[in-house]
């Protein structure tokens, strides 16, 4: 489906618990992993670095998952009726390789089968009107009934009324926590019923509790596993608003149901159309445009990346940074999300060699990564 080759790396299963080790120790991102595999070729060797590159960056003593914690996670998300698929796993969701930095690892319950559907995604406000609900229940059921599978991230109001209504032809439910951990709690029976016909997905560890700093990542999910998305009533500074913003830097349609100037809960929504968002006013509006598209890969993806290779590699012998050059990247940092082809240009140091100093510090837990690869400067807690 849309276009994607069979799985490129199938991986032992040394390589995914080493793979569990990597993702599930201290400030290990899907991008800081990725930059990590790339350099040191495997998850063993980057294991391995990970103290003295954590030193390096100025960070305190970096916690590196056991071996005996990946299994244990393992054997726990098994008995939970789940699994963790790995990026070049033949049930890893197809359009998430589309992504520009795909999770290398997600725990998946339910049929995996449902990531070969074209789907759309739909969010919108958890304080929903009757009339929002029943538009996104509209909405859901119809596209549903074309083929579609409906993505949404299970919170009240508009994702759990869409939920709801696209159960008998398939939906997926995005959380922000471990999969043992939906939020909220209240839609722990929707939950069931969606693993049963269709499949719930996260990124996070088993017994995660979600914290608000999780949402936005779960929205990055929504966003890539839909073609389109669709909003259905979004406040300003909405996590819709983020959901949608993150589904057009991803290559996907972005779609927006209009609602009445008078209720904050549309602001949001309308300001979407107002910069270009599709006019949505019933399920054929989503339909023609997503129909041509089925079978390709979004306008964003060049290219179908490796489980390995999703950017080049650092060179084969790296050398370390000279003490000058950390210190002008620093200077070339704030607290301001910066383009790292910005901080290349401003510092005067090789490209490589500020790939290398920015993976230092995340590990260290002194840099934070933004979307559109973007970064920032923190400081650390004392």
């Amino acid at each position: 489906m849309n276009g994607s080759p069979a799985p490129s790396l199938k991986l032992s299963d040394t390589q995914k618990l080493n793979w569990l080790r990597l993702l599930r120790s201290d400030n290990v991102g899907p991008a800081t992993f990725r930059d990590l595999i790339n350099r040191f070729g495997s998850a063993k060797a980057a294991l391995d670095a990970l103290p003295d590159l954590a030193a390096r960056g100025g960070g305190r003593k970096i916690r590196i998952a056991t071996m005996e914690e990946a299994e244990a996670e393992i054997d726990k998300v098994a008995r939970f009726g789940g699994r963790i698929a790995a990026i070049g796993d033949a049930d890893y969701p197809p359009m998430m390789r589309h992504m520009d930095v795909p999770p290398p690892l997600v725990t998946v319950m339910g049929r995996s089968d449902i990531f070969s559907s074209p789907a759309v995604s739909i969010v919108g406000a958890r304080n929903a009107s009757a009339s929002g609900a029943k538009m996104a229940r509209q909405l859901a059921g119809e596209v549903g009934k074309s083929g579609f599978a409906v993505v949404s991230g299970l919170a009240r109001g508009i994702d759990a009324a869409a939920h709801w209504a696209s159960l008998e032809t398939g939906t997926v439910a995005v959380l922000a926590g471990g999969l043992d951990k939906p939020y909220p709690p209240e839609n722990l029976e929707l939950v069931g019923k969606i693993a049963r016909s269709g499949a719930v997905i996260t990124e996070m560890p088993f017994g995660w509790e979600p914290r608000a700093r999780d949402f936005p990542r779960r929205n990055r999910l929504i966003a890539g596993l839909g073609l389109g998305l669709v909003v259905v009533e979004a406040a300003q500074r909405s996590g819709s608003l983020i959901s949608a913003r993150l589904a057009s830097e991803l290559g996907r349609l972005v779609f927006a149901v209009p609602g009445s100037p008078l209720d904050p809960r549309a602001a949001g929504s309308n300001g979407l159309l107002k910069d270009g968002a599709i006019l949505t006013l019933d399920s054929e509006d989503v339909i023609e445009q997503l129909r041509p598209m089925i079978g390709r890969a979004p306008p964003a993806a060049l290219r179908e990346p490796d489980a390995t290779q999703i950017e080049p590699a650092f060179d084969d012998e790296p050398v370390e940074p000279e003490r000058d050059e950390r210190t002008r990247l620093i200077e070339a940092l704030s607290p301001s999300p910066t383009a790292i082809d910005e901080i290349v240009q401003h510092s005067d140091l090789p490209a490589r060699t500020v790939r290398i100093l920015l993976l230092e510090l995340d590990l260290a837990g002194r840099l934070e990564r933004h979307s559109g690869g973007a970064v920032s400067l923190v400081t650390p807690d004392p």
